[in-house]
């Protein structure tokens, strides 16, 4: 289960905030900031996915096609006939 951290801090001066977060606010207005720290699912996907699609797409940077492997293929089987 995921763990949800939150912290409030309370009559902090509008012009401790960086600029984008006190737009339209006074500099001496006092504010109640909560913060929630987002915390993503943690997860290993290769653990999840069979064993022979671990490695689907290991070697996409180079190009080769579906043809060019089936033929590199037979003749490495080929050697041993």
């Amino acid at each position: 289960m995921n763990e949800v951290r939150r912290k409030t801090i309370e009559h902090v001066p509008a012009g401790h905030l960086p600029a984008d977060m006190r737009e339209g606010l006074a500099p001496n207005a006092l504010l109640t900031i909560t913060i929630v720290e987002e915390v993503a699912e943690r997860s290993d996907s290769s653990e999840k996915l069979p064993k022979y699609l671990r490695y689907w797409g290991i070697a996409a940077h180079k190009n080769t096609s579906v043809a060019e492997a089936v033929t590199r293929i037979r003749k490495l089987r080929d050697e041993w006939d």
